[in-house]
């Protein structure tokens, strides 16, 4: 499966261009598309152009019902209207106590009516068409490029172009601000047969910045029994001063480059501790060091990714591939540490048992296809279909490995509480129990802060300060390693692994040192590891 996913990484790429978006819906049949969500600051700037919007026959089709929507979130990511509503048609508001502006396409009238409620200094630039009695098509530069722009981009229309000369209509730039939006009709161009485009352009004042969400609607479809399919294909462009990213994404190129920098350290510091302990070391804590290294090159390449995206509005390919790779890398070995630490392998035991190879069996396999899923949402559109299934998969996958991945540590907690009364080595059992129970606390806290917190977090900070979110997620991972890395180290000063790791080590320890004959003489036993553990003969 991971091979597989590799292999589609060139191919999800050519998808879509991140903050430069292109979308194609072909019979599309839901009454509400959100396109897009994005955090604008001043003078913040969205394009939006309709190359072809592909309606069914203008007899079957009502007027006003059409267009779309751009309205400023109240709280955070929490949309001020309820787009879902299946009752009021958005389209159709009087009036909103939000901030909102609506573009309704009227096939009719060839126009576009724009609405706008509580917008206080943004600017929106469109085409409109010219009173002026003049012929068509001998206007300024300007004129009727809105359709013959698009017209040639259609993929079904051959002779497009030909029917853009015959309809095309005389307009001209028009730039409007706050108030004066509302009842501003901009320019429908038909170019083809029920197929029609227009453009517009908004620029965000220092008053109305704040994180937008750009809905499509078709009001016909939310009547019962009513489906009216349509093609869609648009190009949405959005922009902030400082580059292509949403306000909340600006500082994630230094946030992930810096964490990488601590990653860093705490894996040089932890390689450090294992060359300087190396005879206490078993295989799993140098699994552990991978962990910490691929983690750090993975951010690495997420802050480059970022990078190229804020700068040229879309990722470069071999940047962006490098990032999956150590991404999926990561969650595997990730899980896998998890799991291997939690099953008490190499610590209490050195084989695991039937019911932990299942949990590997499964949790593994659903880990890569959650870091899959990963993957296509970030490079599906939003407004696709497919990304709200991807959504539901990884958020599904995800819940599913972290519940899994308790399993195994509960397992050794409640073996170690069966072994502390039934055998010699109460104090030693009772010693690890007591390590196994702190680590699943803090797997716990891990989980509870990374899936739970940082969703609320999200919601409740200012919409600039939502990149907190990846920020908690990022410190929670550093100080879950971190603590992992102390409560299981390989120093000779660890109360857990100073102790006895067998009954023998006890019962020799009494032969020797009991002798009268074999006073003074220290024993030297070979562990499990090849080690050689040596007895002070004055204990």
């Amino acid at each position: 499966m991971a091979r597989v996913s590799l292999l589609l990484l060139p191919v999800l790429l050519s998808v879509t261009q991140a903050r430069i978006h292109r979308l194609f819906l072909r019979n599309e049949t839901r009454f509400v598309v959100h396109l897009n969500t994005f955090g604008y600051f001043v003078n913040g700037t969205l394009e939006v152009k309709l190359v072809s919007l592909q309606l069914p026959a203008e007899g079957s089709t009502d007027s006003s019902t059409v267009g779309f929507s751009l309205a400023r979130s109240r709280v955070n990511g929490v949309l001020s209207y309820t787009a879902e509503d299946t009752e009021t048609c958005t389209l159709l508001k009087s009036k909103s106590d939000d901030t909102l502006i609506l573009f309704t396409i009227d096939p009719h009238t060839r126009s576009v009516e724009v609405k706008s409620f509580n917008e206080k200094d943004s600017t929106l630039t469109g085409y409109k068409e010219k009173t002026q009695g003049k012929e068509a098509g001998k206007g300024e530069a300007g004129k009727g490029e809105a359709g013959k722009g698009e017209a040639g981009k259609d993929e079904a229309g051959k002779d497009a172009g030909k029917e853009v000369k015959e309809k095309s209509v005389e307009t001209e730039v028009v730039s409007v601000t706050g108030k004066e939006m509302y009842g501003l009709k901009l320019a429908l161009i038909k170019f083809k047969e029920n197929s029609y485009n227009f453009t517009f352009n908004i620029t965000i004042g220092a008053e109305d910045q704040g994180l937008y969400n750009l809905n499509f609607h078709n009001c016909r479809n939310m009547r019962p029994g009513v489906l009216s399919p349509y093609s869609l294909n648009v190009e949405i462009v959005e922009k902030n001063p400082a580059g292509f990213l949403s306000a909340a994404e600006i500082p994630l190129p230094r946030l992930y480059i810096s964490m990488a920098a601590m990653f860093l350290t705490a894996a040089v510091v932890w390689t450090y501790t294992l060359l300087k302990h190396r005879y206490s070391v078993f295989k799993i804590h140098w699994l552990m060091a991978a962990l910490a290294y691929t983690k750090t090159i993975s951010l690495v390449f997420h802050s480059i990714n970022y990078h190229f995206i804020n700068k040229e509005g879309h990722p470069i390919e071999g940047w962006a591939v490098m990032y999956y790779i150590t991404h999926l890398l990561k969650g595997a070995l990730l899980f896998i540490t998890l799991a291997l630490i939690g099953t008490g392998f190499a610590f209490v035991k050195y084989i695991l048992s039937d019911k932990e190879k299942k949990i590997f069996m499964i949790v593994i396999p659903l880990q890569v296809l959650a870091n899959v899923a990963y993957i296509i949402i970030e490079e599906t559109e939003e407004a696709s279909s497919e990304y709200a299934l991807w959504r539901e998969i990884l958020f599904l996958v995800d819940l599913i490995c972290c519940g899994a991945i308790l399993f195994p540590v509960v397992w050794s907690i409640r073996h170690l509480q069966e072994a502390s009364t039934t055998d010699g080595k109460a104090a030693i059992n009772l010693e690890k129990l007591k390590l196994f129970r702190h680590y699943y606390v803090m797997i716990v806290c891990y989980i509870y802060f990374t899936r739970i917190i940082a969703i609320l977090l999200k919601v409740t900070v200012p919409f600039q300060w939502q990149w907190c979110q990846e920020f908690l997620i990022e410190v929670s991972t550093l100080v879950f390693f971190v603590l992992t890395g102390f409560k299981f180290r390989p120093a000779s000063n660890n109360p857990y692994l100073q102790l006895p790791q067998d009954e023998e080590d006890l019962e020799m320890d009494e032969v020797v040192t009991e002798s009268g004959a074999l006073e003074g003489i220290s024993k030297v036993k070979k562990t499990s590891n090849g080690r050689e553990r040596q007895r002070d003969p004055a204990l």
